[in-house]
């Protein structure tokens, strides 16, 4: 049995979420959601989720889980929102998470009231954990590089791989971050690549190759296989840790990566307010 596959372009930040349905039942799970973010007002809004929402209650379906990837850098995540409006979802994540949460709670110097368990979310994944949605199983790949927590959700004949693979003429994503590594992204993407060749490979980000005309976010393994800009056609891991190192050297930090962060490694939920009821972000300066 494979799911049934929606997804939901948010191309304020190029994020996908994706709705993966039961075919056979009502149960479905919701892949890396999107909160709106204003950076230049702090203000955020839940268009890109009540789309998703609006969805869910059309089809009368089954909200079992609310996964996330890893912790993104370039959107918010809106997994406390889907819980609160449909009273339902379990959210999970990386077990590393954990490493994440130290990394950046020291960053954004973090008080003893931020947990660094990962007790925010409700399910802590490792590498070949299995789990249902609905009648469909999905198993959990480690794939770390672009993080150290970053999961692929490989449901049916579907794999949700995050930001480790982009389409295949836009390559893979960086490794740039604390914790990153290029030499894990390269065995991370042959983990992938490994999977069945019509396995499909849904991805988290697109920006539109030069010379491609539309967004697109689905391929196969096979099609990533031959025709990765960046690992296809068997390039080996030395030759691909340098290109990786060159491009990401060049790379600016993404725009709302202060916020996302600090939101991110909270499972989506914002700061505790301070004492006139409003939350604050911080900013670093000098820090990233």
């Amino acid at each position: 049995m494979n799911p049934d596959v929606r997804a939901f372009f948010d191309e304020a930040t190029n994020t996908v979420t994706y709705l993966a349905r039961d075919p056979a039942s009502r149960a479905c799970a919701v892949i890396d959601s999107v909160l709106d973010y204003d950076a230049a007002s702090g203000r955020t809004d839940t268009r890109s989720a009540d789309a998703v929402i609006a969805h869910i209650r059309a089809e009368n379906l089954d909200l079992e889980w609310i996964l996330e990837t890893h912790v993104h850098a370039d959107h918010l995540s809106a997994a406390p929102y889907f819980q609160k409006v449909l009273g339902r979802g379990r959210i999970g994540i990386g077990a590393l998470i954990t490493d994440v949460q130290k990394t950046f709670g020291k960053v954004f110097n973090e008080n003893k009231g931020f947990a660094r368990d990962g007790s925010q979310f409700d399910q802590l994944f490792a590498e070949g954990d299995c789990f249902r949605v609905g009648q469909l199983r999905a198993e959990v790949l480690h794939t770390p590089g672009h993080t150290p927590a970053c999961l692929t959700y490989v449901i049916g004949d579907a794999a949700f791989v995050g930001d480790t693979l982009f389409m295949p003429d836009f390559g893979t994503a960086r490794c740039d971050f604390p914790g990153g590594s290029a030499e894990d992204m390269y065995d991370s993407v042959q983990k992938i690549l490994a999977l069945p060749e019509q396995t499909r490979i849904f991805v988290c980000h697109d920006y539109k190759a030069p010379g491609r005309d539309d967004f697109a976010w689905e391929s196969t393994v096979a099609a990533q296989k031959s025709g990765n800009v960046h690992v296809g056609g068997g390039r080996e891991k030395s030759a691909f840790v340098a290109l990786r190192r060159a491009r990401d050297a060049s790379l600016g930090m993404p725009r709302l990566i202060i916020p996302s962060l600090q939101i991110n490694m909270r499972a989506g939920h914002m700061p505790k307010p301070e004492d006139n009821g409003t939350a604050y972000l911080k900013v670093p300066l000098n820090g990233l």
